[in-house]
């Protein structure tokens, strides 16, 4: 078994300007020289289809170009051949080639992301409440505790992870992104639904706002007494760590923060780390403290990436790490149907023995995580692992949360797969022609 030491910590200087690099502008990064005209083809021919967003703390503090196009922070923000098809990789880059006008580039590539499965798991319909018969625009209500709210200034991140199942969110218009302007139908629909207790500002990354803009959005959500958690989903902590330490605001954000807790709600940064190299930098340990003097939970998550982070002594280093710096290891998920997912993808089976031998290293206090889970549409399907069932080897499962209450914790068994990497290529065992929850119609939360 492969062996992940957290080296020391490289000072990171304040950088008191943010720089952003994307498809248009990527070449005048500074180590872009570094790369061969294969991977600079790729990176132009990729970013037709995907978003592509990096800036000057990741690629100066957690890329290694030495180790680059291996480096997995490289893997993890640059666009790279694998993300497409090979035919579609063809059919772009011939289009490259021959300087197609705009409008011939834009039917090729909005065909190519429709068949992505741009909005997995009833995003766009079952997710989607309703209020006063009208769907509710920038809001998702999946489960029945939890409420998601895509705030319009919040609909970007300081960098764009190239495995990220929101994908459609940075692409423009025609792919129903998800966004609010204001929050008086959110107000109006949490004052109808008293059962939602937890609210999660997403995105995107809600923490790309301002300090003042965010407030303006949770402030409304606090005079709702119901609602007793909030949680904010982001990938600042990792890819703009200053957002919490030096930017001209963060005296203000974090005053928000504590304005939160004072109020006596549960506030939660749900952060996203998918590699041991985003804990590194001192500037990332300062941000961690100054968001836990707050009062603030840490929860960390992260898909389980080929390639990146598949493997187990990076994720118990992970966890342990994340542990000494006062954060809660939440989930580790399989990465959503969608966008790149055949890149990043691992076997159902194989993640499952990943997250065992990952948990069997690290002590209790990191074994508060839970995983690998699905995020699929009746919920989120945990792959519990391999058994053996009235002598048929299966694949034993259960919702860690779903759509319907009751089938939360129910087991349920698939016929063993060593290839499936989703719930919806697997069979049910024993004979049966369907699961449980497939017998049933997915229902969508409604305004009473």
């Amino acid at each position: 078994m492969s062996t992940y030491r957290l080296t020391a910590t490289r000072r990171a200087p304040v950088m008191k300007d943010y720089k952003a690099y994307h498809g248009r502008n990527y070449r005048e990064i500074p180590q872009i020289s570094r790369l061969g005209r294969e991977l600079i083809d790729d990176i132009d021919v990729v970013s037709q289809v995907f978003p592509f967003k990096v800036n000057n703390f990741v690629l100066e503090h957690l890329i290694r170009w030495d180790d680059v196009p291996d480096d997995p922070m490289f893997k993890l923000t640059f666009p790279r051949r694998e993300m497409l098809s090979p035919e579609a990789y063809a059919a772009v880059a011939d289009a490259l080639a021959r300087k197609a006008d705009l409008g011939e580039m834009r039917v090729l590539v909005d065909g190519i992301r429709a068949a992505l499965n741009p909005h997995p798991a009833g995003q766009t319909d079952l997710n989607v409440p309703m209020l006063d018969g009208v769907p509710l625009r920038g809001v998702q209500h999946k489960y029945r505790e939890t409420l998601l709210f895509f705030p319009s200034q919040g609909q970007t991140c300081h960098a764009y992870c190239s495995f990220c199942f929101r994908w459609p969110q940075f692409v423009g218009p025609g792919f129903n992104r998800f966004a609010a302007r204001e929050t008086a139908q959110l107000v109006s629909y949490l004052r109808a639904h008293p059962e939602v207790t937890d609210v999660l500002f997403t995105g995107g990354d809600p923490l790309i706002m301002s300090a003042r803009n965010l407030a303006s959005y949770i402030r409304p959500v606090l005079e709702i007494p119901s609602v007793q958690r909030i949680r904010i989903g982001t990938k600042a902590l990792s890819f703009w760590p200053y957002r919490f330490v030096s930017d001209p605001d963060a005296p203000e954000l974090l005053a928000l923060f504590r304005r939160i807790v004072d109020s006596g709600r549960h506030l939660a940064l749900m952060a996203h780390f998918n590699h041991p190299r985003e804990l590194e930098p001192d500037i990332v340990h300062e941000a961690i403290a100054h968001v836990r003097d707050t009062g603030a939970e840490i929860r960390t998550q992260s898909p389980l990436l080929r390639g990146i982070n598949d493997d187990p002594a990076v994720w118990a280093g992970l966890w342990r790490t994340q542990v000494n710096l006062g954060c809660v290891p939440y989930y580790m998920f399989m990465a959503r149907d969608t966008g790149a997912q055949p890149c990043y993808s691992v076997p159902l089976v194989r993640a499952a023995q990943i997250y065992a031998d990952a948990y069997r290293q690290v002590s209790g206090l990191s074994r508060t995580v839970r995983g690998p889970s699905m995020s699929a549409t009746p919920g989120k399907v945990e792959v519990v692992g391999v058994s053996t069932v009235n002598d048929e080897k299966v694949i034993a499962l259960r919702f860690l949360q779903a759509r319907t209450p009751e089938w939360v914790m129910q087991p349920f068994f698939a016929r063993y797969d060593e290839e499936a990497t989703w719930l919806d290529e697997l069979e049910p065992a024993f004979g049966q022609d369907r699961f449980f929850f497939e017998r049933h119609t997915m229902p969508r939360q409604q305004a009473g």
